[in-house]
């Protein structure tokens, strides 16, 4: 699955050992707000390890493409949803809206043509027979 957004916040990275294997591990969040459609959405995502972190380098402001895997799991009779991110693209074209690249640069002003002569239909003669006797 993949979103298309701008990052608006970094959460604090949280780092800890594991239990089972007893190596480190770290995980940052980001929110990432797309910029599709009339209503902004907002989405938290997580990186996980430290080599990820480094790679994606991901920084506030950016405009990115973010590849995720969801998954769910259950904890306490609860389940809760896992968005974690594996690829970023940068290369994000500029959001089209209704047709126009907002990002494209302003044309020249095109000219307004002429106004085109339209006959005036022909009305009979006051009094006039017509071949039939509607007043229009």
């Amino acid at each position: 699955m993949e979103i298309t957004g701008k990052i608006i916040k970094a959460l604090e990275l949280r780092s800890g050992t594991s239990n089972r294997t007893g190596s480190n591990w770290c995980v940052q969040e980001f929110v990432i707000e797309t910029i599709e459609g009339q209503y902004p959405r907002r989405c938290v995502f997580e990186v996980f390890g430290e080599d990820r972190l480094k790679q994606m380098n991901i920084q506030v402001g950016e405009e990115m493409t973010v590849s995720i895997d969801v998954d769910a799991r259950e904890y306490n009779g609860r389940w809760y949803n896992s968005l974690r991110a594996w690829k970023v693209d940068r290369n994000v074209a500029a959001p089209v809206e209704g047709g126009v690249n907002l990002g494209a640069q302003p044309q020249a002003p095109q000219p307004i043509p002429a106004p085109v002569a339209v006959p005036a239909p022909e009305v009979p003669a006051a009094g006039a027979a017509s071949g039939d006797d509607l007043p229009f």
